[in-house]
C-alpha cells in the first residue's frame, strides 16, 4: 500500500518587478555596500499588482502542468502565508477554486517563516492517513506589511511564491522531523497587527501593523536554537546529507549555522541574493531553482534537510530524500 509521501514535482513564480538595493537607495538612507554587507541582498522582486493568491494560483498551475493529473485528482491544498489577501478566504481556498480542484480541501497554515516546513510536515500525514496527492505552497507578499521608511525591515524582504506537488509512494523519503515554536519570544517579530473597530472597545488603537524585528533576537535565536534543531534532525546522518535548504533571511546567519555544524558551507545552497527574504516562500522557491539548475533531481534520492525559522517564534527540520 502506498502510505508515504514523496515530492514529485517543483514549481515558483516572483512578480517581474525587481527592485536592487541602488534603487532603495533613491528611496531611503541606504546603500548596495550598507546591505550586501549586512545580509547578502543585492535584489528582490515587489508586486505591482499581484496579491498572495495570484502569485499562488501561477505557482499551482505550473504544478499540474509539470505533472499533468487533473486539477480535480487533488486531496488537499495548503498554503503557507502570513500576508493573505484576506482573514477569510484562505490563500488557499482561493487556489483551490481558481484551477478547479473541486474535490480539495483546503486551508492556510500560518508560521511566518518556517510555514512551508509546517505545512509540508502537514502534508505527509495527510498521506501517511490515506490521502494520495497535494499541493503545499509557500507564498508572501511581504511588501504590504513593510513600512517603506524603515531601513531596518524594508531593504530585506521581497515577494514570491513557489511550492510542491506531495504524493503518496511505496518508499519512505520523509525520514525525521522536529517542530518546534516559543511563543514567549513573539514580540522579537511581528506584522500585521489588527485593531479593533467596535463601539464596545476600550483601548485606543496601536501603531503595529507593519513589520518589526528585533534583528539581534532573532540572529542569535536563529545560530542557536535552529542549529540544535538541525543537529538533533540530522544526528549520526549529518555528513551523509547532501544540501541544507534553509530559510533565507541573512546571508551571515548561515554563515554561522554551517560553522557551528561543521558542515561545508557550500552544501548550503542560498539565492536570497537576488529574492532577498520571501518568508514562506524562501525555502520552495530554493529548492526550485536547484532542481532547474539541476543541482538537486528528484528521483535521485538525495538527501535534503528543510529548515524553517522565523516569527511565532517557530522552527523546524524535515530531512527528506527526493
Amino acid at each position: 500500500m502506498k502510505n508515504y509521501a514523496k515530492i514529485t514535482a517543483t514549481a515558483s513564480y516572483v512578480p517581474a518587478n525587481r527592485v536592487t538595493n541602488d534603487q532603495l537607495s533613491e528611496m531611503m538612507e541606504t546603500s548596495d555596500e550598507w546591505i550586501t554587507s549586512r545580509t547578502g541582498i543585492h535584489a528582490r522582486h515587489i508586486t505591482t499588482g499581484e496579491d498572495t493568491s495570484d502569485l499562488c494560483i501561477q505557482v499551482a498551475e505550473k504544478l499540474i502542468a509539470e505533472t499533468n493529473f487533473p486539477a480535480d485528482s487533488l486531496d488537499f491544498i495548503i498554503v503557507a502565508t502570513m500576508s493573505p489577501d484576506y482573514t477569510c478566504p484562505s490563500v488557499a481556498c482561493m487556489v483551490q477554486g481558481a484551477i478547479g480542484a473541486t474535490q480539495a480541501f483546503a486551508f492556510d497554515v500560518t508560521a511566518a517563516c518556517s510555514g512551508f516546513v509546517f505545512g509540508l510536515a502537514t502534508a505527509e500525514k495527510f498521506i501517511r492517513g490515506g490521502y494520495q496527492r497535494g499541493l503545499v505552497i509557500g507564498g508572501e507578499t511581504t511588501s504590504k506589511l513593510l513600512d517603506w521608511e524603515d531601513r531596518s525591515t524594508a531593504v530585506l524582504f521581497g515577494d514570491g511564491a513557489a511550492g510542491v506537488v506531495v504524493e503518496a509512494s511505496d518508499v519512505q523519503h520523509f525520514h525525521r522531523e522536529l517542530l518546534a515554536s516559543d511563543g514567549t519570544r513573539q514580540k522579537s517579530l511581528t506584522a500585521g497587527k489588527k485593531n479593533f473597530d467596535s463601539p464596545f472597545w476600550q483601548e485606543p488603537p496601536t501603531d503595529e501593523y507593519f513589520l518589526q524585528m528585533n534583528g539581534r533576537d532573532i540572529f542569535d535565536f536563529a545560530t542557536r536554537d535552529v542549529v540544535k534543531n538541525i543537529s538533533a534532525v540530522a544526528a549520526e546522518e549529518k555528513d551523509t546529507i547532501d544540501y541544507y535548504l534553509l530559510h533565507q533571511a541573512n546571508e551571515r546567519i548561515i554563515d554561522k549555522i554551517a560553522r557551528k555544524l561543521k558542515v561545508p558551507r557550500e552544501k548550503f545552497l542560498t539565492n536570497m541574493a537576488d529574492y532577498g527574504n520571501t518568508s514562506a516562500a524562501s525555502i520552495p522557491l530554493l529548492l526550485d531553482e536547484a532542481v532547474q539548475a539541476g543541482t538537486i533531481q528528484l528521483g535521485s534520492n538525495q538527501k535534503l534537510m528543510l529548515t524553517g525559522y522565523g516569527g511565532g517564534l517557530t522552527w523546524g527540520s524535515l530531512l527528506v530524500t527526493v
